[in-house]
């Protein structure tokens, strides 16, 4: 018998070390034993339930012997699906990932293990092994770069809701990245992917790609809806009956028009989204889509009448959202705005709805806020606070959610909301205590070891 370094060196290195024969250790990994004396021989390929049972039966870390699998049984002989598959999902399920990539990785001079590896990755997709995923998506991609397939498409989307996360940097990369893609995605998933681009895009302030994205929706949800709505109610995808994406394109050219003030356009979307006469017979998740966008129009004609500083608007606003909880989040970023923008006194709201002035991720009726945007409007809502409480001459309090805002700014990587947050804070520094500019100062090295540009002078 062999005894070099190989796994089968290691198991017969182990039964001289232990005295033990074959058969003993037959009994002990529950592994036949003439299977065990043919794979000792070389006589026999060792497959990956029956590695785990030998690596059980020696005591040994499960995996211990992956990266000497990978050398004997796939690298050096031509990759077997029945081999490789188990291998990969054995190594995503104990987050080896340098494993699990070295492996698929072997399989790229062949087209053809493409297809399994894109199916084991939705596999892991939807298990919520996310980084194993990415790995083997992006062999794919690599695999079929020049195919300009649908399955190319779908890993490059996969791979975009994968990369997303609190980096706005690294957001609008992915963001670029994918968007060329998007046209090559099968329909159903199209609808899907314009949404997250739009929210991204919305958490990046980019009004002229969001509004050009919503168009885009608008555009096809309302083409399948009329031609095609029965046959897209009956897929998986898209994951909403199309009335929501025709309704949402609305929400925000509404919102674009909004953010730049003409408040004229931004109500005439909203009468498209609201209580459309057009929609027939609604199914019940439909008649709940029809509410909630019900819903949103209400309380953003109070808030465009508060943005656009009509007396009274502030208390039917207040009024309107108190009852609704998933909408008083949203509401005070908008109050906070007002006030600053008119100078209005909301103390008695602020202290009513203190328990929403913290971080938490937001849900509505129909599903969960996506996180960018709320990170974004939880950064801006804190400058917006600190700005008020620095026009009520409460400078330590003020620059308190200033620095808030810059910390946020800072973990997001948001040019402008540093850039914000620095600004007020220079402007209000001679009021600033000694613990309070020590924070500060803290963030700025902060700052400076995220400039691609940043320096140390020397001394």
């Amino acid at each position: 018998m062999e005894t070099t370094a190989t796994i089968r060196g290691e198991i017969v290195r182990y039964l001289q070390n232990h005295h033990m024969t074959i058969n003993q250790f037959a009994r002990i990994s529950g592994i036949n034993s003439g299977t065990l004396s043919n794979i000792l021989n070389g006589n026999r390929p060792m497959s990956m339930h029956q590695l785990d049972r030998i690596t059980e039966g020696m005591g040994l870390e499960e995996g211990h012997f992956y990266e000497l699998y990978i050398t004997e049984s796939i690298f050096h002989t031509t990759p077997d699906w029945r081999r490789l598959g188990p291998f990969l999902e054995r190594c995503a399920e104990l987050d080896k990932l340098d494993c699990l990539h070295r492996a698929a990785r072997m399989t790229m001079e062949n087209i053809n293990y493409a297809p399994m590896l894109f199916d084991m990755a939705e596999t892991l997709f939807n298990e919520e092994k996310r980084e194993a995923a990415a790995l083997l998506y992006e062999c794919v991609a690599e695999c079929e770069k020049f195919q300009y397939s649908e399955r190319l498409a779908l890993c490059q989307y996969r791979l975009f809701l994968i990369r997303l996360g609190e980096n706005q940097e690294e957001n609008l990369q992915a963001a670029v990245y994918f968007e060329p893609y998007i046209d090559r995605l099968d329909e159903i998933y199209q609808l899907d992917a314009l949404v997250k681009l739009i929210n991204l895009n919305i958490s990046l302030q980019r009004m002229g790609k969001i509004e050009a994205l919503a168009k885009r929706m608008e555009h096809q949800a309302r083409i399948h809806y009329q031609q095609n709505r029965d046959t897209f109610e009956s897929l998986e995808f898209p994951k909403r009956p199309l009335l929501f994406y025709l309704l949402y394109s609305y929400l925000i050219q509404a919102f674009v028009y909004q953010e730049r003030g003409d408040y004229d356009h931004a109500l005439h979307y909203v009468s498209l989204y609201d209580k459309p006469d057009w929609v027939i017979n609604p199914s019940q998740e439909e008649s709940l889509i029809l509410e909630q966008f019900s819903e949103w129009a209400e309380a953003n004609r109070y808030m465009y009448g508060l943005m656009s500083g009509q007396p009274g608007s502030l208390n039917q606003y207040v009024d309107y959202v108190e009852s609704r909880n998933d909408e008083i989040f949203l509401a005070l970023c908008n109050i906070m705005v007002a006030a600053n923008r008119y100078q209005l006194q909301v103390d008695p709201i602020l202290e009513r709805f203190k328990e929403h002035l913290h971080y938490r991720s937001q849900q509505n009726q129909l599903g969960k806020v996506s996180d960018q945007v709320t990170l974004n409007r939880y950064t801006r809502l804190l400058a917006e606070l600190g700005i008020y409480y620095l026009n009520a001459k409460q400078y330590d309090r003020g620059l308190s959610y200033i620095l808030d805002s810059l910390e946020y700014s800072i973990r997001t990587k948001s040019d402008n909301g540093m850039l914000r947050c620095m600004g007020i804070f220079e402007q209000f520094r001679q009021y600033a205590s000694e613990e309070i500019q020590k924070r500060y100062n803290e963030f700025i090295r902060d700052v400076q070891k995220l400039s691609v540009y940043a320096w140390s002078p020397l001394v």
